[in-house]
């Protein structure tokens, strides 16, 4: 296994790493920036206000996105296995 393989192999998980998570983490962003301009437009200062909202729309976005999500992973651990012996050689 040469160190080409291997960065070739680090780049594609932290490719799929970056696509499967960016989704849920974009949600939680948009909900905490909105609940932050409504708290300080209504002078609300309630920590605990981003929680619940933020939770649901992860929620959501797994709900809907969580096959692709998992896809993604599955199929970078098949390519894995499946060229396993060119990476012991």
């Amino acid at each position: 296994m040469t160190v080409e393989m291997v960065t070739d192999i680090m780049q594609e998980a932290i490719m799929v790493i970056l696509k499967t998570a960016a989704p849920p983490l974009l949600v939680s962003l948009t909900i905490g920036l909105t609940v932050s301009v409504f708290q300080t437009v209504t002078s609300i200062q309630e920590q605990t206000l981003t929680f619940v909202p933020k939770a649901v729309g992860i929620f959501a976005c797994l709900m809907l996105l969580g096959h692709w999500m998992l896809n993604n992973m599955v199929t970078l651990m098949t390519d894995l296995f499946s060229n396993f012996s060119v990476y012991i050689r």
